[in-house]
């Protein structure tokens, strides 16, 4: 009766933290949309949401292992207690991301999901603690946003010497679309593909992944060569031909951002349902020592939590992270989500932990620089970062003042 009670509160808690992951992590694939112009809100939303469901369902990754026995042996641990920690994690992860949500700050759930792990693990038994995953999550703070403001700086910077800069930017654009449509191609094809296509048995290596890449990127390349061939402009103003060449980049950046959010979904699930999968195999009785499989329906259940969020609440950080960092346009929001894109793909191919809320916040943050730093709003930029460093022992925090409420009232 126990573990049945545990089971159905870990449940109601896993879609609880699955909601919150959608409310604040939509910015991460959606904020510059919406900021740029690119989409309405409305619309970003209702993207968002399409991938990050498919994601979450087709592509979800098996990542328990990483929450669970990344921190910490579970086999050493009472089944009972970990149940009651898990439990705890969830309630407490989600308490705090709700919190940041409320005051529009783009946080990394996935530190909180290990942050409130930890919480529970300090409590029960301290010396279980693998504190190497625990500092490469520190390092993770600062590489993350770095490497992302360095990509998009970059990237702007080179869209800016060939395009931007030139007397006819559409004329130029028309030559040098193809290769960044291929470039595109070949990095949101990575993304999804290296990643891991596990669940749909498509497991493929690196060199496989690069080769099949390339090919849908030429494919691509050489669909927009001819599609671009094809249009014809004038300018009416001087600011005219910068208007139209916007436009010439909305239809990439709603790519890199459809692909983000598949990506985010595929991967972050697990923040709300890796948890939850520990609960119901202990509950099923299976071993923790051996391979966790992740149910379908505990997939769906993760999808489910995230739209909701994307749906209720997921505007909030949108706006922080689409207009208050700085102004955003389709080349801008363009440059920042190639460069999120690229820079998941490289530090996941690392096993380094990556958190797709910092490097989108540094990779706008590199586009505003490139453009100057009057651009950027430090104030919002300071409070972002002040989250990010309070995310970990808050989570701790919620975590074991759960943990405790919970053994008391259940184990006494």
């Amino acid at each position: 009766m126990f573990q049945l009670l545990v089971l159905v509160l870990a449940i109601v808690a896993a879609i609880y933290m699955a909601w919150n992951i959608g409310a604040n992590d939509v910015a991460n694939s959606m904020g510059t949309s919406v900021g740029s112009g690119a989409l309405t809100l409305r619309r970003a939303i209702l993207v968002a949401a399409i991938f990050e469901f498919a994601g979450a369902v087709l592509v979800g990754k098996h990542v328990t292992s990483t929450i669970a026995k990344g921190i910490a042996d579970p086999t050493v641990i009472d089944p009972n207690i970990l149940m009651l920690g898990m439990l705890a994690s969830l309630i407490a992860s989600g308490l705090w991301v709700t919190i940041a949500t409320y005051f529009s700050l783009p946080v990394s759930t996935s530190h909180s999901i290990v942050g409130a792990v930890l919480g529970f693990l300090m409590l029960y038994n301290f010396s279980l603690i693998h504190w190497s995953v625990v500092w490469g999550i520190v390092a993770s703070w600062i590489i993350s946003p770095l490497s992302g403001l360095f990509v998009a700086y970059l990237t702007f910077m080179i869209l800016k010497s060939t395009v931007l800069s030139k007397d006819d930017p559409v004329k130029e654009a028309k030559l040098v679309g193809p290769f960044f449509v291929f470039i595109t191609v070949v990095i949101i094809s990575m993304s999804v593909i290296y990643k891991g296509l596990k669940n749909l048995n498509l497991d493929l290596g690196m060199e496989q992944s690069l080769i099949i890449s390339i090919i849908l990127g030429a494919i691509g390349g050489l669909i927009s060569y001819f599609l671009m061939r094809r249009y014809t402009y004038e300018y009416a103003t001087r600011e005219d031909k910068y208007k139209k060449l916007e436009r010439f980049f909305i239809y990439l950046q709603i790519m890199t951002a459809a692909t983000v959010a598949f990506a985010h979904g595929a991967n972050d699930v697990a923040n709300a349902v890796g948890p939850l999968v520990t609960i119901v195999n202990i509950y099923s009785g299976i071993s923790l020592g051996g391979k966790t499989v992740i149910p379908l329906w505990v997939l769906v259940l993760g999808g489910f939590g995230i739209v909701l969020g994307i749906s209720t609440w997921g505007y909030k950080v949108i706006y922080t992270i689409g207009k208050r960092i700085t102004e955003v346009t389709p080349t801008r929001g363009f440059s920042a989500q190639l460069a999120t894109t690229f820079t998941v793909l490289v530090f996941s191919k690392l096993g380094m932990p990556i958190s797709t809320s910092h490097v989108i916040v540094g990779s706008v943050i590199g586009v505003g620089m490139a453009r100057g730093l009057a651009t950027v709003n430090y104030k919002v930029i300071k409070n972002i970062i002040y989250s990010w460093v309070v995310t970990l022992p808050a989570a701790m925090a919620f975590s074991a003042g759960i943990f405790l409420l919970l053994k008391s009232i259940f184990i006494g």
